[in-house]
């Protein structure tokens, strides 16, 4: 019998502070912060993590909700993957440490032993991930069931005195189950990168290139402490620009069309770029839906948060759909991928106070 990837199950975790505009209005009253925020990229309010969390528990959080809505415990995976470029560490992997809090919330034995590990691709990690996923499961019998995790702690690193970070930048995860089904789920995908931008936007201290520990060897030199930093810009439609095309390129992959598609869901950094490309793709406006509203940019982590919280809501995809995800991250990364959605969702519930 054939073996498919489908998406068995979704799930988030959305930190309970909020900050809205107005705080970054009263750190910066030289400028029309809120204003620009809602006119250019969409922003009213964002989410940070508790003093007392770490991008692991942003990622438990999540999963144990996704796990729930499966029908199955921790014990039951075989694989888990977290995309994220906040990790808890640099070494080991961030999914190490959530596999041992996963055992540990369910009081798991000794025997459990489900493969780990990260991927980074900035923020299309998530996406990335999923296709590796999907990957694992079309390939290996031995696997049946992967934990996907889009996790995002990126205000540890934020610069409260730089106003083109510190306002844009939230915390917060979400998941998905993949198992092994006998319907398609995934249909196809592309990933590429633009490498010439890997100095624009990221977090260059504290890995090898510029460690923040002086090193002798190099004259003592030593990074500053890491923190997230617009080094020099993007152009300001590249991702209108190579969205549709990358789209264009995966349905027709799949031997459909993007009218096909019943449900697309995109990296929530700008919601201007979001209606442009369901524009340029003649698509409208009720075939997607965006959450960086109110919980700012989250990374990995925003398309499964957005999926999550569209099908809580009742407007996500239903049984057949095909569902479209479509990333950009530093790097820059871009990834898309396509899947039919197999799983009736309707009676999954808002989780408390988000």
């Amino acid at each position: 019998m054939t073996r498919y990837a489908q998406i068995l199950s979704t799930g988030r975790y959305v930190p309970a502070k909020a900050l809205p505009n107005a705080f970054f209005a009263a750190l910066f009253p030289e400028r029309d912060i809120d204003n620009w925020l809602v006119q250019n990229v969409g922003i009213r309010e964002r989410r940070v993590m508790a003093a007392h969390e770490t991008t692991s528990d942003l990622a438990l959080h999540a999963a144990r909700q996704a796990l729930a809505r499966a029908n199955l415990r921790a014990v039951d995976l075989d694989l888990i993957i977290v995309a994220t470029d906040t990790p808890d560490y640099l070494s080991p992997a961030t999914a190490t440490v959530l596999q041992e809090k996963l055992r540990q919330a369910e009081g798991a034995g000794e025997g459990w032993n489900a493969g780990t590990f990260d991927l980074n691709c900035a923020c299309a990690g998530w996406v990335t991930a999923l296709d590796t996923a999907a990957r694992h499961i079309l390939t290996d019998a031995g696997i049946n069931h992967i934990l996907v995790v889009g996790a995002y702690g990126m205000t540890r690193f934020v610069d409260y005195s730089d106003h083109k970070t510190c306002t844009l930048f939230a915390d917060g995860a979400g998941a998905v189950v993949l198992g092994a089904g006998a319907s398609p789920g995934f249909l196809a995908s592309k990933i590429v990168a633009y490498g010439g931008y890997y100095d624009a936007l990221g977090i260059y201290t504290g890995g090898a290139a510029c460690p923040i520990t002086p090193i002798p060897q190099n004259g003592g030199a030593s990074g500053a402490p890491p923190r997230v930093q617009f080094v020099k810009k993007f152009p300001p439609t590249f991702n209108s620009d190579n969205w549709p095309t990358l789209i264009q390129d995966v349905v027709a992959k799949a031997g459909v069309t993007v009218d096909d598609v019943a449900f697309f869901v995109f990296t929530q950094l700008n919601l201007n770029t979001i209606k442009s490309t369901m524009s340029n793709l003649g698509q409208p406006l009720t075939k997607t839906h965006w959450v960086m509203d109110k919980w700012g940019y989250t990374g990995s982590a925003c398309i499964p948060m957005a999926l999550d919280d569209a099908l809580t809501q009742g407007r996500g995809p239903r049984r057949g759909d095909l569902v479209l995800f479509c990333a950009s991250g530093g790097g820059i990364s871009m990834a898309v991928s396509l899947w039919q959605w197999t799983v009736d969702s309707g009676e999954w519930t808002v989780v408390s106070g988000q």
